[in-house]
């Protein structure tokens, strides 16, 4: 590959999608070793990509409503004068797929994705089955890139002294949609949780934001020596936490997807709103705990899979 050549990577999603394209990121480097590598992606991310160096440059797409014609034109300005040679679109949505028709049709890249007409079209009428690491490496082998690395976010890894006192401690994620109450196991499954990682040893770290802050008062009441960092921790914050912590136990959300991909043993609680065939967080220990109604699993269910500190 020639070093003229300039690549554009289209992600954006949730943060558990972000996470779960780092393998393919860091594929699509390897493969374009001296390319300039665009990646296009929404605002939150782009301060954390960028620390990466898989990346010559990170675009924010705004994703405007289609009746923004000045929004639209000027995104298919910027994408006509990237000059791109070829896309790789990892979202393979409606919007990014639609994204083709904006370059010129007589200047078209080479495009690995869904895209109707694309040159590299992922052929598999059961993609939406596949859990988002193996479609996105099938969709990539059928590019031209043959393997997917291990993750590394050891670019992300911060300095663990910055959380004065921690030492042994788990983190609890007790969060998710805000919007979908039926992927989180009840607060109070979690407050009884974090009193018995007191009583063992080990300190309850607890991570959110505002949509958690209910949850976290709860399990606060019931367990005051608890550490409170919902609303505190960046990205970042999450990585070095993830590799120091004990194990990790949390609903399906993208921060427990985060703390999985560096190495922390993670269990991972999922109810009849989602698959985790499809979904569940990768990593080198991850064990899936599943009930149709998440408030009907038991405390000790999960307390069965946690390597407390005698097992660590």
């Amino acid at each position: 590959m020639g070093s003229a050549e300039n690549i554009l990577v289209i992600k954006h999603g949730a943060l558990g999608d972000v996470v779960l394209a780092q393998g393919p990121f860091q594929a699509i480097r390897a493969h374009h070793p001296n390319a300039h590598i665009t990646l296009l992606t929404t605002k939150l991310f782009k301060p954390f990509l960028e620390k990466s160096g898989l990346f010559n440059d990170i675009w924010v797409d705004e994703r405007a409503k289609i009746w923004n014609i000045l929004k639209i034109a000027a995104l298919r300005k910027r994408l006509r004068e990237g000059d791109f040679d070829r896309v790789y679109d990892l979202q393979t949505s409606s919007r990014s797929s639609s994204y083709l028709k904006l370059f010129a049709a007589t200047n078209l890249p080479e495009w690995s994705g869904t895209a109707p007409g694309c040159s590299h079209p992922h052929m598999n009428k059961n993609r939406g089955a596949l859990h988002t690491i193996e479609r996105q490496a099938e969709q990539l082998r059928q590019a031209g890139i043959e393997s997917i690395p291990d993750v590394d976010f050891s670019w992300a890894a911060g300095d663990l002294a910055k959380f004065v006192g921690l030492s042994q401690f788990a983190v609890l994620v007790p969060g998710g949609s805000a919007h979908r109450p039926e992927k989180r196991w009840p607060a109070a499954r979690y407050a009884e949780l974090a009193v018995r990682l007191q009583i063992t040893g080990v300190s309850p770290v607890l991570i959110g934001g505002a949509a958690e802050a209910e949850a976290i008062e709860i399990i606060l009441k019931a367990c005051p020596k608890a550490i409170d960092l919902s609303g505190k921790t960046s990205l970042e914050d999450l990585v070095t936490l993830g590799m120091a912590a004990q194990f990790a136990i949390g609903n399906d959300t993208g921060p427990l997807h985060l703390v999985a991909a560096v190495g922390c043993p993670v269990t991972v609680l999922f109810s009849k709103a989602s698959d985790p065939a499809r979904a569940r967080p990768r990593g080198r220990d991850v064990t899936v705990l599943r009930s149709e109604i998440l408030a009907e699993l038991s405390l000790d269910a999960v307390i069965e899979t946690l390597k407390m500190p005698s097992e660590c």
